[in-house]
């Protein structure tokens, strides 16, 4: 339940919505940054469906979705910049793996 509650910058979310320190006290930030970069790693870049995507199109999803205005795309605005550096940690990581 933690990972779900912490995923791709929730706290962010729940910052938004007034709700940061009820979802911090109930749910632990993630003290695993490898952890952390794995878990939006693998939440931006799958599609609802498991195939396989870029960072860059659920973010713009969700933007077209509830519009820049909303509090989930205020919310979305300021992950972005986190979301894609972690992923881009990830696909390093991933990159430097021997073969």
């Amino acid at each position: 339940m933690r990972l779900v509650a912490n995923h791709s910058f929730a706290l962010l979310e729940a910052e938004e919505r007034g709700l940061r320190e009820e979802l911090a006290a109930e749910f632990p930030l993630l003290d695993e940054p490898l952890l952390v970069d794995a878990l939006v790693y693998c939440d931006m870049t799958t599609t609802p469906d498991g195939g396989r995507t870029t960072a860059e199109e659920p973010v713009a999803e969700i933007r077209g979705r509830y519009g820049n205005d909303s509090t989930v795309g205020r919310f979305i605005r300021r992950a972005t910049p986190e979301i894609f550096t972690a992923v881009r940690r990830v696909e390093e990581a991933l990159a430097a793996q021997p073969r």
